[in-house]
C-alpha cells in the first residue's frame, strides 16, 4: 500500500534532520499547519507540496513522490534514455567524453553502472574485463583484477564510502547503495586508522597499468537542470592526471 503525504513528508523530514519547527520557518508556513499536513488533518496544495519540496532538497524522483501521494500530478517526466527529445543531451554527453581524450572519461547512474566511456576508460578498464553496463560498484568490492590494480585500495573504499553515504542521503532509501554501503562499512572497519590533520587538495586513485602506476582525481557533472529524471540522475566522471608522469603516459598511449 502506498504511504499517504503526511508519512513521506515526515519520512524526509527525518531523513534531512529537520524539526517541524525547522522547516515550517523555513518553508514560511505555520508549525501547526505543517503538523496537520503530516497527521493527515490537512491537504496540501501543488504549491505547498514543491515548496516544501525545495526546502528538504528533494531531487526529482521524491519530488514526484510526494506530489503523487498528496495525490497530484508528477513534476518531471522518467524518459528512456533512447528517447528522441533527449537526443541532444545525449550527444552532448558524448561530446565531454570525446572531448575529454585522451584522458579517462565515464558515464555511469545513480547505482554506478557504466553506461558509456571514451576509449581511455575503456583500456584502463578493459585490462580488469569492466565494459559497458558493468556496476562499478560491484566491480569494487569483487573484481579481483581491478582491486588488484588499485595501488591505494584503501583509500579509493574509504573515499567511495564518504561519496556513497552523501549520494545516499541525497535519493533516500535506495537498497543498491544501501547494500554498497555496508560492503565498504565491512572492509573500511579492517583499514587500518587514517591519518589526522587537514586532507590534502587532491586525492588520487592509482592505477597499475603497464608496469608504471597512474594517479588521476575525478570532477563529476550532473544534468540537473534538464527536467527529466533519467538524466537528472547521470554522473559524467572525468579523471585528470594527479602528476606529470601520468600526463605523459596517457599522450603516449593515445599518440600510439
Amino acid at each position: 500500500m502506498a504511504e499517504g503525504f503526511g508519512a513521506v513528508l515526515k519520512k524526509w523530514r527525518g531523513l534531512r534532520r529537520m524539526s517541524q519547527m525547522q522547516l515550517a520557518l523555513e518553508a514560511g508556513v505555520s508549525a501547526r499547519h505543517l503538523s496537520f499536513l503530516e497527521s493527515g488533518r490537512s491537504r496540501p496544495s501543488r504549491g505547498m507540496v514543491l515548496r516544501l519540496s525545495e526546502e528538504l532538497q528533494l531531487p526529482g524522483g521524491a519530488q514526484n513522490q510526494m506530489l503523487t501521494a498528496a495525490g497530484l500530478a508528477p513534476a518531471y517526466a522518467s524518459r528512456d534514455l533512447e528517447d528522441a527529445e533527449l537526443a541532444p543531451l545525449r550527444q552532448a554527453a558524448e561530446q565531454m567524453l570525446e572531448a575529454h581524450a585522451p584522458f579517462p572519461a565515464m558515464m555511469i547512474d545513480r547505482h554506478w553502472t557504466l553506461l558509456d566511456l571514451n576509449r581511455p576508460m575503456q583500456i584502463m578498464l578493459g585490462n580488469a574485463g569492466i565494459a559497458k553496463g558493468s556496476s562499478l560498484i560491484e566491480a569494487l568490492l569483487d573484481n579481483a583484477a581491478l582491486r588488484a590494480a588499485l595501488d591505494n585500495l584503501e583509500e579509493v573504499e574509504r573515499h567511495s564510502l564518504a561519496r556513497l553515504r552523501t549520494e545516499l542521503a541525497h535519493f533516500g532509501a535506495d537498497p543498491v547503495l544501501e547494500r554498497a554501503v555496508a560492503r565498504l562499512q565491512e572492509n573500511a572497519a579492517g583499514h587500518a586508522e587514517s591519518q589526522e590533520g587537514v586532507l590534502p587538495a587532491v586525492i588520487p586513485a592509482r592505477y597499475r597499468m603497464g608496469g608504471q602506476v597512474l594517479a588521476f582525481f575525478s570532477t563529476i557533472t550532473q544534468f540537473g537542470g534538464t527536467g527529466d529524471l533519467a538524466m537528472s540522475e547521470l554522473r559524467i566522471e572525468m579523471l585528470f592526471p594527479a602528476d606529470e608522469a601520468t600526463r605523459q603516459m596517457m599522450a603516449a598511449m593515445a599518440g600510439s
